[in-house]
């Protein structure tokens, strides 16, 4: 990792309040900011809202709304995520600024200097959800399977296009150079398929008197940017772009996270933007698993969402984040359940972690066996747990990570029942048992930090205090 260390997520539509699919999505991007900062790096980690586009245009017209006025209300509900989750980032872009709607007509101007913006007439079919074009090899029973609640919608106008063919050749030969480029490697395989395959130019603009939620499009102002196409540029504008100091000098390129519907438009379109426009390419594209509910996709428009602000409510933001990094493989699909959620609670968070600080704290306080530590990552006992988090983290494999972090704590517990220090009278007897325990134990809270930071930092608070004592639990049984 270099110095200066920049994540991105996508931006989430303000169509409807946020869900449990995006909150996976932004705790993981959570993680890795903290992690690399943890290892010291100095952090820009961006996520806002996509605030652009047919499907919000829609939505602010049936409820009788101002666009803009419909954005700053639904944009607001996104706001306090990142207290309810412990969130550490330290920018939220709004599409509908001025600096970005700037900048992204400054990205135009280059593409089309570039001689890779042309306008046509054509005939489409859409997708509002996805808001991409389909072709019928992509329907099923003529509908998008993401979203197949959702009628196809015909487009048939003229618009701007960019020429997203030119670029074959180039993007093949980057994926080449980069072979790390996209994680999993069996999306990175789909992606340069995909790009193998052949190229079609895209449409990137839309009549304004048809749908006039857009960035005006620069010397024509019977046109709109097409979503895609300005929400894209918020990875650079977010860092002050076009200007090329400060911020986007430091930390551009960077690791962008996405779910896998975003595959192509973040490993493909995105990247052959910004060679058209004379700019880095990404650093890398992490491309997450869906979070299902009985299967489906988490999405707005089957109104199968989960409020991740209820879910914290009456769990707490570390068991929230816990769960969704512990129970799910961050690049596969996972299907959440509260019941399992009760379960791996109760078994990891209140019996493993909270109950092992609990009995070690309080025995300390009972013997009043001071202690006085500090986290130390060459101590012996955590040298090879700290070796083996490291090579899950190189792969962002968040569950595995947890999994090296979790066996210390059962060998921890297992040392604690095995040498029963509450059976030994000799106070000096009893710290040669629980010292090194404790001093596991503010090690392993140290290590958790970029997964449960909350109660990360209550554990080192109390096991950094020359006197140990029990305190409230961190996680009480459900």
């Amino acid at each position: 990792m270099s110095k200066y260390f920049y994540i991105t997520t996508t931006l989430p539509y303000v169509n409807s309040a946020p869900h449990l699919g995006f909150a996976a999505e932004i705790i993981k991007a959570d993680v890795i900011a903290r992690y690399a900062r943890q290892n010291g790096n100095t952090v820009f980690f961006n996520t806002g809202t996509d605030e652009h586009g047919l499907k919000i245009y829609t939505k602010a017209k049936e409820l009788g709304l101002d666009i803009q006025a419909y954005c700053d209300e639904q944009a607001a509900k996104f706001l306090p995520l990142k207290e309810k989750l412990n969130l550490s980032y330290n920018k939220f872009i709004r599409t509908t600024e001025a600096a970005h709607m700037a900048a992204a007509q400054e990205f135009w101007n280059l593409c089309a200097a570039k001689g890779d913006i042309y306008k046509k007439n054509y005939e489409v079919k859409y997708c509002v959800g996805c808001e991409l074009e389909k072709t019928d090899s992509e329907l099923v029973n003529g509908r998008c399977p993401l979203h197949p609640n959702l009628a196809i919608e015909i487009i048939k106008e003229e618009n701007y296009f960019f020429r997203f063919s030119r670029y074959q050749d180039q993007l093949l030969a980057f994926y080449d150079r980069a072979p790390d480029f996209v994680r999993p490697t069996g999306r990175f395989k789909e992606v340069h398929s995909f790009v193998a395959a052949g190229l079609q130019d895209f449409s990137i603009s839309r009549l304004k008197e048809k749908m006039p939620n857009g960035v005006p499009v620069p010397g024509d102002e019977t046109q709109v940017m097409y979503v895609w196409f300005d929400a894209l540029v918020n990875y650079i504008s977010t860092l002050g772009w076009p200007e090329r100091s400060g911020d986007y000098q430091n930390y551009w390129p960077g690791l962008q996270v996405c779910g896998k519907d975003n595959l192509r438009q973040q490993a493909a379109m995105w990247q052959a933007m910004l060679m058209s426009a004379g700019l880095p390419n990404s650093l890398q594209v992490l491309v997450f698993g869906f979070l299902t509910v009985d299967g489906q996709k988490i999405s707005k428009s089957l109104g199968n969402s989960i409020d991740p602000y209820a879910l914290a409510d009456k769990y707490g933001a570390d068991a929230v984040r816990y769960y969704l990094l512990a129970e799910m493989s961050p690049y596969e699909d996972g299907d959440f359940a509260e019941d399992k959620f009760v379960i791996r609670y109760n078994s990891d968070l209140a019996n493993g972690l909270g109950n092992l600080a609990a009995r070690v704290s309080n025995l300390l306080e009972q013997k009043g066996i001071a202690t006085n530590l500090q986290v130390d990552l060459d101590e012996a006992g955590i040298v090879e747990t700290v070796h083996e988090l490291k090579e899950k983290m190189r792969e962002y494999r968040f569950n595995e990570a947890l999994q090296v972090l979790w066996q210390k704590i059962r060998v921890c517990d297992e040392t604690l029942t095995r040498l029963a220090p509450w059976k030994v009278i000799d106070q000096k007897e009893a710290a040669a048992i629980l010292q090194p325990l404790a001093q596991s134990i503010l090690n392993l809270a140290y290590l958790l930090e970029p997964f449960i930071p909350g109660a990360s930092q209550k554990i080192q608070t109390q096991f950094s205090a020359p006197q140990i004592k029990k305190g409230d639990s961190l996680f009480p049984r459900l």
